[in-house]
């Protein structure tokens, strides 16, 4: 396949700017609808990319969105809810009622592909509400053929420059020099965010990738004690002392910061991680290298000079 246009949805986000980028590189018409057209301004000078504000949540509006489409990418994701069974409201909305609706969208617009990007660790029966709203989202896409063929992606935690997660601990580090930290075993497979915009460009151009699930994740396996230990490293200069807390404790901490506005953590993630979030066989699709996490990260974490703060989505625009 050899997509002209494509509907980018969330594609203001993190993920999302860097695969506009990747979609822009590659001479695309990049639309991407966002509620507020003010929070899409680093993605407003990509060429060949078109910010439109719109309720994608709206079936009428995401019609419109769509029509003339040779692809759509979703990659809508919340972290936090209100609870609920077998998932809460705000889960629900993001994770599973709005593939529901892109499904239908494309199947009614006759788009003939749809990528989705879900989350390692999907599972209906998963101990976590996050989990189980995955795997929901992804039995929608599912449904989506024969009119729309469709490619699931489920990378691990995400890191790139401004990503919610490394730089999350780098802020906690700097400002305390003990860490108390839920889920210390817990095993991650960090992804660089540039290699889940190249796979997910591969999974629109490739015609093997169609009805497939693939896993995305980084060369190495981390428990969460370890990638706090070389943050602080970088960040710092050296090893913050940790304080794994059991599971009791951490609940009670998540549920003093599911208070705040903007929460830190929540109960559900502390559940989440129960279950070790490692790839299941190679760590990226269509034989692509995944980049270590120790080969990019000093670029904005540690000190490595005025030049480690561009964006690396702006290299590759040559802006």
């Amino acid at each position: 396949m050899n997509p002209k246009r494509i509907v980018l949805i969330g594609g203001s986000g993190f993920i999302g700017s860097a695969i506009a980028n990747r979609l822009c590189e590659a001479g695309v018409k990049v639309i991407l609808p966002t509620r507020r057209r003010s929070r899409a301004g680093h993605v407003l000078l990509l060429p060949n990319a078109e910010v439109v504000e719109a309720d994608v949540h709206d079936p009428a509006t995401l019609s419109a969105l769509v029509a003339g489409a040779d692809a759509v990418v979703n990659t809508v994701g919340v972290l936090h809810s209100r609870p609920g069974t077998p998932f809460g409201p705000d889960f629900a909305r993001a994770h599973v009622e709005l593939p529901q609706k892109i499904v239908a969208a494309c199947r009614a617009a006759r788009v003939p592909r749809l990528v989705h990007i879900s989350a390692l660790g999907a599972d209906s029966g998963g101990p976590s509400e996050y989990q189980r709203s995955k795997a929901a989202g992804e039995t929608a896409i599912r449904t989506s053929t024969p009119e729309t063929e469709w490619t699931i992606l489920r990378p691990s935690v995400v890191f790139g420059r401004g990503d919610s997660f490394l730089n999350l601990f780098a802020d906690l580090v700097r400002m305390f020099p003990v860490i108390p930290l839920a889920g210390a075993s817990a095993r991650f497979q960090p992804v660089y965010v540039e290699d889940v915009a190249e796979a997910v460009w591969q999974s629109l151009v490739r015609p093997d990738a169609t009805g497939k699930t693939f896993d995305l994740a980084g060369p190495t396996v981390y428990t969460l004690r370890q990638l706090v230990e070389y943050v602080s490293e970088l960040t710092v200069g050296k090893r913050r002392k940790v304080i794994p807390l059991p599971e009791n404790i951490a609940m009670m901490q998540a549920r003093l910061m599911e208070l705040a506005p903007q929460p830190l953590m929540s109960r559900d993630n502390v559940r989440s991680m129960r279950v070790d979030n490692v790839a299941h066989g190679d760590p990226l699709p269509y034989g692509l290298a995944a980049t270590p996490l120790e080969a990019v990260a000093p670029g904005w974490l540690g000190d490595a000079g005025p030049r480690a703060f561009y964006y690396p989505f702006r290299r590759h625009a040559r802006r």
